[in-house]
């Protein structure tokens, strides 16, 4: 076989050449929709234990690459697990989500944080990654991923899910300094382990900021961008040719600014046509997305015709096919089969569909 193909498909895209059809993965491929998950989950009820016990996380990695083969395949883990090895400690509650108590409030709890030390708070990480990259192969790309420092910021300052975020914008704009000092140890910490995650074997590292959408653009300019690459400046330093790939949901005010972060990719939500997303964040950024994951409800035609709508406009360089945002509870598990099958055809379809 020749060198190239040697390389898993989604990194054949990220080094930027040109390919027959996009590669695919979903953001939270691995998770509720999926009976098999659902049945883990009842045996396992604490999310913790699910995503930090390594033979229970790698399970669940590999329960979608099992039934769909996605040209990717995430670690099954989430964005607050490196909290606990700074000194924040969490738990994640069934249908109430993240909680944080006490959560940072003050410049003593931020200068009583230390620096992060993955092997010893996370040593979990370790064999999930590994053991991904045996069992996977050449057939997928291993990602690795982690929250941004704006969002690990607000769940750690809010202590839990927000819908206005009042407490991490009323220390923005009150004691800025407090909050650019919490977001440099974060960034710093975040930044180690993303190197942990490399070099543990993920090929590629998605940053999540999910709540810097919530950010004007002057405070996104303030708060978010700075610490963002600090964080991707870091991975470069030590992981010159790993891609990393920038998602934000709600992103259609910011897309310029995401292009100036150092990431290689930028994840578009549905908001945003994927076409104009390529004129706006340049030539030299890959893009990531971006259908409504509500499309999965549709019929299997509906599907199909959006798959080749976002490849069409997408291009056939430095594009991952992949949904706006993460598969939605109560997605009927044919049309996620669908939709990997459908992505794996789509130079055929494209030809037929001209």
């Amino acid at each position: 076989m020749a060198g190239s193909t040697q390389i898993p498909y989604l990194l054949r895209a990220a080094r930027g050449e040109v390919l027959d059809r996009p590669p695919v993965w979903m953001m939270r491929q691995a998770g509720r929709y999926m009976k098999v998950y659902r049945d883990l989950r009842d045996k396992y009820p604490s999310f913790r234990e699910r995503s930090e016990n390594p033979d229970l996380a790698i399970e669940i990695s590999l329960q979608p690459f099992r039934v769909f083969r996605p040209d990717g395949v995430i670690l099954f883990s989430d964005i607050l697990t490196p909290l606990p090895g700074i000194g924040i400690p969490f738990d994640i509650v069934e249908s109430r989500g993240p909680i944080i108590d006490p959560p940072i409030r003050s410049l003593e709890q931020i200068n009583n944080l230390h620096e992060i030390d993955p092997e010893a708070s996370m040593p979990f990480i370790r064999t999930i990654l590994q053991t991904l990259r045996q069992e996977v192969g050449n057939e997928a790309a291993v990602l690795g991923f982690v929250g941004a420092p704006w969002t690990l910021a607000a769940y750690s300052i809010e202590g839990k899910s927000s819908k206005d975020y009042t407490i991490i914008k009323g220390m923005a704009f009150s004691e800025p300094e407090m909050l650019h000092k919490f977001l440099a140890k974060i960034a710093d910490a975040i930044a180690t382990y993303a190197c942990y995650q490399i070099e543990c074997g993920a090929q590629v590292i998605q940053m999540f900021d999910s709540w810097a959408g919530q950010l004007s653009p002057q405070d996104f300019d303030a708060f978010a961008v700075p610490y963002q690459k600090q964080v991707f400046a870091k991975i470069k330093a030590a992981h010159p040719d790993v891609p990393l790939i920038l998602y934000i949901n709600g992103s259609a005010g910011v897309l310029e600014r995401m292009a100036q972060t150092g990431a290689d990719f930028v994840s578009v939500d549905w908001t945003v046509d994927l076409a104009e997303a390529r004129q706006r964040l340049g030539a030299n950024i890959g893009v990531q997305g971006n259908i409504d994951p509500c499309v999965l409800f549709g019929s299997k035609d509906f599907i199909r015709d959006r798959i080749l709508d976002t490849v069409r406009k997408a291009g056939n360089r430095r594009h991952i096919l992949n949904l706006g945002h993460g598969v939605l509870q109560g997605t009927p598990e044919e049309n996620v089969a669908h939709f990997f099958e459908t992505a794996k055809q789509v130079d055929k379809l494209l030809a037929v569909h001209a």
